[in-house]
């Protein structure tokens, strides 16, 4: 048994602990969480700080890791994609030291789960030797033209039988986003997956254009996909938001995160909230920062009782890939949201979402989430040189 203590203890699914102890045996499993008095303190392994449960990372790109720095900054999403589609013929030795590095580096930042998107199957290795859990979401798109929709369906899916999956891992099947999936392909995916019990991540409303493309048929996908040879006048406004498109073919029965949600509403949230009692929402705060300077409007999360989940995007659009420095960003530029509130973020909201509950996300009897020591001061606050260390 291991008896660790700290300034505070947060088991985040109850409140905060001064000077509390977690009892662990070897397999790191908690035993039981105790205040210090009674306990002898040569018995004790004593820490400055905070300890927290291990962090969850809803929405990750492993696969695109080897893309670190490649990309520039503060272009907007549409001159990004078209970025991104240009790095081509990349040795595969060097995408795998990159996935593997990727792996370690988010490991030592105190991260025990993942969900992440997989359009190959490069990082099935990794996955099944990794300590992380890995909840991977299959991604699947045809530009909404349906005479891509077989072809495409079959191209992913051999990368969704090639995937990790057991021992603690999940792959699902998913759609990329609104603007990319044609309703032929919804049905595909939906037919391939369980009807319920799974979580289906889809990327949202990352910008004004997406949700300018299905309100108006307007806005920068119109030359987008004109540039990439493929024809949007079969399409038609839909006068509503992009969520609602999403909504109109994805099924409710499933958990559902919504990614990224850089320009959702509270009417967004509030019919995304109507549509299914199990949805969740990732924020990837300086991906956001990364592509379009921008940030969600955190608030109408916290007024529409939206259960929000830390995710870090990939190396393509981001400097690490650390929950920790999600959650510094995130404090730094909106100080109103409390710790405590961005802790259950980067924790249980996040375990709940990959339905790894039961083991993650709170330290708990009978769990184990693992423990991160954070370098918090007497103010609990984040700050900018708030460093994390993974003890268990």
């Amino acid at each position: 048994m291991r008896k660790i203590t700290a300034d505070y203890i947060f088991p985040v699914s109850s409140p905060p602990i001064p000077g509390g102890v977690v009892i662990v045996n070897e397999e790191g499993r908690v035993q039981a969480v105790e205040p210090r008095e009674g306990h002898d303190p040569a018995t004790l392994e004593a820490h400055k700080g905070a300890i927290v449960p291990g962090f969850i990372n809803t929405h990750c790109h492993l696969e695109l890791s080897h893309m670190k720095g490649k990309v520039d900054t503060g272009t907007g999403l549409l001159p990004f994609l078209q970025k991104v589609v240009q790095f081509r013929d990349i040795p595969m030795e060097e995408i795998q030291a990159a996935i593997d590095q990727a792996d370690q580096e988010m490991y030592e930042a105190g991260i025990v789960a993942v969900g992440d998107i997989s359009n190959k199957i490069d990082t099935a290795a990794r996955k099944r030797q990794s300590p992380i859990r890995y909840y991977t979401f299959v991604e699947m798109f045809d530009f909404l033209q349906e005479s891509m929709t077989e072809q495409s369906f079959e191209g992913y899916k051999q990368a969704y039988d090639g995937q990790a999956h057991g021992e603690g891992n999940v792959r699902v099947a998913v759609p990329h986003a609104p603007y990319t999936v044609s309703p032929g392909l919804f049905r595909k995916i939906n037919q391939l997956n369980p009807a319920s019990g799974i979580t289906v991540s889809i990327h949202n409303q990352e910008t004004t254009h997406e949700d300018e493309f299905f309100l108006n048929m307007e806005g920068g996908f119109i030359g987008f996909y004109e540039g990439f040879g493929f024809p949007v006048s079969h399409l038609q406004a839909t006068g509503k938001t992009s969520i609602h498109y999403a909504m109109q073919h994805m099924n409710p029965g499933c958990r559902t995160l919504f990614v990224h949600n850089t320009m959702t509403t509270a009417a967004d949230i509030r019919a995304a909230h109507e549509w299914s009692p199990q949805v969740y929402w990732a924020t990837c705060a300086n991906a956001n920062l990364y592509i379009e300077n921008r940030l969600p409007d955190y608030q109408a999360f916290l007024d529409e009782g939206a259960k929000m989940t830390i995710g870090t995007d990939s190396l393509t659009s981001n400097w690490q890939l650390s929950v920790l420095e999600e959650l510094k960003a995130i404090a730094r530029y909106k100080s109103f949201i409390p710790f405590g509130t961005l802790l259950q973020w980067a924790t249980l909201n996040g375990a709940e979402a990959l339905g790894f509950e039961d083991e993650l996300g709170s330290i708990a009897p009978g769990k184990k989430p693992g423990l991160n020591l954070l370098s918090l001061d007497e103010s609990l606050r984040l700050q900018a040189d708030t460093q994390v260390r993974r003890l268990l």
